[in-house]
């Protein structure tokens, strides 16, 4: 299958698109400097540039591109963070609007967007969106896809979790306390944290590009939700280190701004449209995936 990757540079694209390649698939990435390869293509979403030519005969067209969330949200930064997804997603689906043979088009999405704490109710596709910053994004995100909806491509949003695998950022990030001996929960850790390990993450993509039936929002989630003090304590006993040191909330809050509600916010939510459709997970207990992810 060809596919058109956009946000190859980050983590999840770097790995995507690894996968696929090792896997036969032809994979071409959409770039904002001056292509260094063959298998790169100038484009400018800012500007809503991509000249429709560069999908022609594409497969599948997937939407990773969108500014880092774990940094203070300034007013600036907001605008950042909205715009960087928007633009990126607005820009592929105009193009791929134009095109004769209708693409699958998958872009990236969060589970932030049910809202900064749903508390113990159970999350599918079928909830309702909620409030808060990362919710609004969302919408336009997801949003700004319509064209190629509109125009007859099946169209799939990926509200994902937190990846685990030791080279992603952000569980880098959250695993740090504990490799330095002084992890513990967040809060009160009875809030449910959404995960996923990379492994799981990268097939959950390749069969939505794949079968037919799949179509609209998709949790990308552990189908056994996990709190955080589940995945503290997993997290301690795979590392062999303590968690002993909880976070409160309030220190979360003083120092991350709103960006704690991310830590803090329950989000109980469950992959129903992958398991539907067939989906089965390789690692579907918090601990299977943090085995993955260190390994």
């Amino acid at each position: 299958m060809k596919y058109v990757l956009a946000g190859s540079s980050g983590f999840l694209g770097k790995s995507l698109a690894r996968d696929l390649v090792a896997d036969g698939h032809q994979v071409i990435r959409l770039v904002r400097r001056e292509p260094s390869q063959p298998s790169e293509v100038r484009w400018d979403p800012a500007r809503g540039q991509l000249d429709p030519a560069v999908l022609e005969n594409a497969d599948v067209l997937v939407n990773l591109a969108g500014a880092n969330i774990g940094r203070p949200w300034t007013p600036t930064y907001r605008k950042t963070i909205r715009e960087s997804r928007v633009s990126t997603t607005a820009t592929l689906a105009a193009a791929a609007a134009q095109l004769e043979r209708r693409p699958v088009f998958i872009t990236q999405s969060g589970v932030g967007g049910y809202g900064k704490d749903c508390g113990d109710r159970i999350l599918t596709e079928e909830s309702e969106l909620g409030d808060g910053f990362l919710a609004d994004v969302v919408r336009v995100w997801e949003g700004a896809a319509d064209p190629a909806r509109e125009a007859g491509c099946r169209v799939i949003a990926l509200r994902t979790g937190v990846v685990l695998n030791r080279s992603a950022p952000a569980f880098q990030l959250l695993s740090l306390p504990f490799r330095l001996g002084v992890g513990g929960r967040l809060g009160s850790g009875k809030q449910y944290f959404p995960v996923v390990s990379l492994t799981d993450w990268q097939r959950a993509v390749r069969h939505c590009a794949e079968n037919d039936q799949v179509n609209g929002p998709v949790n990308v989630t552990l189908p056994e939700p996990t709190t955080n003090q589940e995945l503290t304590k997993a997290l301690g006993a795979a590392l062999h280190r303590p968690t002993l040191i909880p976070i409160p909330s309030f220190v979360l809050t003083t120092v991350l701004g709103e960006f704690a509600w991310e830590l803090l916010g329950s989000n109980r939510a469950l992959p129903n449209a992958l398991l539907t459709s067939g989906f089965t997970f390789n690692h579907p207990t918090v601990t299977s995936a943090l085995e993955s992810a260190l390994t």
